[in-house]
This record gives structure tokens, sequence and C-alpha cells, in this order.
């Protein structure tokens, strides 16, 4: 993975080349982050795996003045990406059905199309709310739910213990169920 950051910062620097020799690396990654999402949705649904991946590949590429530190650093921001793209689509799909559905669990929320669709808008909602009063445990959900990563890799991308990776996890986690229509708890 060494590799990666080097890539990554040679791109950063304007290395086209380092983007060529890059592009299959994190393309196989992206397309595991994006299974992931897709897991368990219907055949022919609207918003493939492929589709996925090549929208967050594309945006990414335009990330041109990007400082990208290392592979977690890039991965965080691709889940952040790809968590743009679902909702976008989970809004127009919502619209187009012209209605809403019943608050479900984080985990739930994470099924994409279907009669999920509706449910990544959701926790896109709850996240931003959660966003106004702690960005942080935001960035922990996007970076291990969204994008995958490991206790250490969110931990080091964001500057701080592995601990207080876990204990914004857990926080986060209990705040989103209430919100999304568990049980009520106190604080964030």
């Amino acid at each position: 993975m060494s590799d990666v950051d080097e890539l990554l910062r040679a791109w950063t620097k304007g290395d086209h080349t380092a983007l060529e020799r890059l592009t299959p690396i994190v393309y196989d990654e992206l397309h595991r982050l994006a299974r992931r999402f897709m897991k368990g949705e219907r055949p022919g649904h609207s918003l493939q795996t492929t589709a996925l991946v090549n929208e967050a590949y594309m945006r990414l590429v335009d990330y041109k003045r990007m400082q990208w530190q290392d592979r977690a650093h890039f991965f965080a921001v691709s889940a952040q990406v790809m968590r743009r793209i679902l909702v976008e689509h989970s809004r127009r799909h919502n619209l187009k059905r012209g209605g809403r559905v019943p608050h479900v669990s984080l985990e739930e929320a994470a099924v994409v199309g279907g009669e999920r669709s509706a449910d990544m808008a959701e926790l896109d909602d709850a996240l931003n709310s959660l966003a106004k009063l702690d960005p942080r445990k935001v960035q922990v959900v996007e970076m291990r739910f969204f994008g995958g990563l490991s206790v250490e890799e969110t931990a080091e991308v964001l500057q701080i213990s592995p601990v207080t990776v876990m204990r914004d996890w857990s926080t986060a986690r209990a705040w989103l169920y209430r919100e999304l229509g568990g049980e009520a708890s106190d604080g964030v």
C-alpha cells in the first residue's frame, strides 16, 4: 500500500503517469466498496455497481487540487463521494415514487434501491443533522460505514486515537439509531 501512497502524492504533484499506474489499483478497491453498498440489491436495479464506481472515479479524478495524504485519505474521500452519489440517486428515485418510507436502522438504510432507496436520503439527513453537532462523528461514520476503513485507518486519517474512533463510532451509531426511529437516547 505504500506504492499507493507514493502514487497519490505523485499525482497530487501533477504526475499524470502516476494516475495511469494508480487507476487499476484504486479502481479495484472502489469496486469492492461499491459492491458493499450494492449488496443485496434486486437484479436490474437502476444503479449498478460499475456505474457507482465509474461515477465516483470520475468525480475523484476531477479533484485536481486535492492534496492526497495517503491511501486511507483517498478512500475516506471516496466514501464521501459514494455517499453523495447514493443520496442523489435515492432522492431522485424517491421523487419519482412520490413518497417517503418508514424509519429504519443504520444497517437497513445502507441498502439502496427498491423499497430502501429513500432510506439513504433519510440517513443523509440524519448525518447532516449530526454534523451540526459533531462533524468528526460524521467523518467516522463515513469512513467506517461508507468507506469500509478499519478503526486504525480511520484514526490515521483523522489523526486521533483508535479509542477515540471507537467511542465516536459507538456514539454516532446510537445517535443515528435514535434519529432513524429507534429507541430514544440522550445526547450525541
